[in-house]
């Protein structure tokens, strides 16, 4: 849109961070405005419109807004700018880049500071793909920089349509981002300049390409969520449960250890010291799959509970946005939102204020739509060149009081592969991680299944049989509580036994030890195996505390297994001794 032509306006009304702007000219819906306060300068996304009155929600304090203070509206949607430099960076939900914003302001964020997203002053080393002569299409590589071990692409702008005929291509050097590396006309003669940044807006998809049915399992180091409840690169999983069930560390470790090449965590309302946590610690951790630290292939988008309302839902978008972007070149990337509930408690607020009518909770009548449309952005994408990218999303839901009946977590439920429910009663119980067992289930183990196979047969089936040993372990665990151990049939107490052994040695892990905070697959595997081979046995005891002591005995004996070193001595000793107490013990 011309600089002439953009509209401007007036505020007529002010209802906490929802402004009445009269306006004269052509704006629209998700359109950016500017509120001018003087030396301040704030930043509004157009919500509404009703002839020549628009309602515009401002994401930042609105502290000095008055009748009749001037509105410039700037002619584009909220957008994110994409190009080199993203990796490494924290940012907050308008993608300003914190610490920038902090050195310029001081220790406390000043309000209207809004700083470039990415490095404008720092050369990349720019190596050409395109030549002269050829016709591309949006999402085609024009050329390549490297960033950290990735090769990020140069790709024609996914904001223009149609084909393009390259005209010139730079050659090899280092440049900065601003720098024309290419031009091209495209099919009505225009001359195109590209350089290495480009923009999207933020609320629709990033795509180019073929979308495909994910195949391929994420490792997540896990064992409850890689063996009970697995989850496929480019599918979808949440994770609800109530305050200090262990949501944000269990997010925490899946952006630590999960088997992708980005991780774009959105702190989205999340309390302000785990956040500064997460700052202080992601430095210092080795991604145990590159031996780097941990915050060369971490992208951040922290909007805290002490920041504005308005942009909690511009910085699940814009984290979306930015795991599409790399997702285009090829790459695995897993997007994880903490948590949704905020996102939609800010969605809510605006809904209020905008007078709609609720639906359940007071929550808007659209919201199940809008997080299934969040959802729906993950996908795995067939790459023209014949290369696949992913991505993978995960939302954390804070249910208030631990109630998964409320709306966000029933709308996450309907469109999501794998549902992690966390626990109260097991996180009480310290047993972590706190995924329920018994409420959990995934989509994916088939697909899964399919994968492991060669390597443990029929693991899919053996997955399934584990569970129903773990939930009838539960309910003979009822009956007991009521009967006593000697009530119950001594087949029944081998059953429980099992389902016993497999949660505390299995489906529990120490995150603070070092080997058993991170159990790879192959060791997986292993244990599992392991595991089966208990549970096939043909056990025979003649009374209850025997049986008891014997499990006991195999229950320590495999729980010590989990903090040795992985293909140690010890650790083939171990296995090795638990397997001769089995053989021993079967009835023959």
């Amino acid at each position: 849109m011309n600089k002439q032509h953009l509209a401007t306006g007036t505020v007529t009304q002010a209802f906490g961070n929802l402004l009445h702007v009269r306006f004269d000219g052509a704006i629209r819906q998700g359109e950016v405005a500017r509120v001018n306060l003087g030396e301040e300068s704030l930043l509004a996304e157009v919500i509404e419109i009703a002839g020549h009155e628009a309602k515009l929600q401002v994401f930042e304090d609105t502290r000095g807004v008055k009748l009749n203070t001037p509105v410039h509206f700037v002619g584009h949607l909220l957008e994110a700018e994409l190009g080199p430099g993203l990796l490494t960076t924290i940012f907050d939900g308008l993608q300003n880049p914190l610490e920038e914003v902090a050195k310029a302001t001081g220790t406390y964020l000043s309000r209207g500071v809004y700083l470039p997203p990415l490095d404008r002053k720092k050369r990349w080393d720019f190596q050409p793909i395109a030549k002269v002569g050829d016709l591309l299409e949006r999402g085609d590589a024009m050329g390549s920089v490297p960033e950290g071990r990735f090769k990020h692409l140069i790709m024609v702008p996914f904001s223009h349509f149609g084909k393009v005929k390259i005209t010139f291509v730079e050659k090899a050097g280092a440049y900065p981002i601003d720098t024309v590396i290419a031009k091209g006309e495209d099919e009505e003669g225009r001359v195109l300049e590209f350089t290495m940044v480009q923009r999207w807006p933020v609320k629709n998809a990033l795509m180019e390409g073929k979308k495909i049915r994910p195949t391929k399992m994420m490792d997540t180091g896990m064992r409850i969520l890689d063996t009970q409840f697995p989850v496929l690169k480019g599918g979808t999983f949440c994770s609800p449960g109530p305050f200090g069930a262990g949501k944000t560390v269990m997010q925490h470790h899946l952006s630590k250890y999960s088997d992708v090449d980005i991780v774009v965590i959105v702190a989205c309302g999340e309390r302000a010291g785990e956040v500064v946590e997460v700052l202080r610690t992601f430095p210092q951790i080795i991604d145990p799959h590159t031996n780097e630290s941990l915050m060369k292939r971490t992208v951040m988008i922290c909007n805290t509970s002490s920041m504005p309302v308005a942009a909690r839902e511009a910085s699940v978008y814009m984290g979306a946005t930015l795991a599409e972007y790399y997702r285009q070149m090829g790459l695995e990337v897993l997007l994880l939102a903490d948590s949704t509930s905020r996102w939609a408690q800010a969605m809510r607020e605006m809904s209020g204020r905008l007078e709609e009518i609720p639906g359940d909770e007071a929550f808007p009548a659209y919201l199940a739509s809008r997080i299934c449309s969040f959802y729906e952005r993950a996908g795995v994408v067939e790459l023209k060149n014949g290369e696949t990218g992913s991505l993978t999303i995960g939302g954390s839901v804070s249910p208030a009081g631990g109630n998964f009946e409320e709306p966000v977590t029933q709308a996450s439920l309907s469109v999501v592969g794998a549902f992690h429910g966390l626990s109260r009663a097991r996180s009480d119980a310290r047993r972590y991680p706190a995924v329920d067992p018994l409420i959990s289930w995934t989509k994916y183990l088939d697909e899964v299944g399919a994968e492991l196979n060669p390597r443990l047969s029929s693991w899919a089936e053996k997955v399934k049989a584990s569970a129903q040993i773990v939930r009838k372990g539960d309910e003979i665990g009822k009956r007991m509580e009521v009967v006593g151990e000697e009530g119950v049939a001594i087949d029944d107490m081998i059953v429980y036994l099992k389902s016993e052994l497999y949660e505390f040695c299995y489906l529990q892990q120490n995150a603070f030890d070092k080997e058993d905070t991170y159990c790879p697959l192959e060791r997986q595997i292993e244990l599992f195996g392991l595991i089966q081979k208990i549970f096939d046995a043909e056990l025979e005891f003649d009374v209850h505390d025997v049986a008891r002591s014997f499990f006991l005995t195999l229950q320590n004996e495999l729980k010590n297994i989990n903090f040795m070193p992985f293909h140690s001595q010890k650790y083939h000793d171990a296995m090795a001794s638990i397997e001769a107490k089995i053989n021993e013990k079967t009835v023959r």
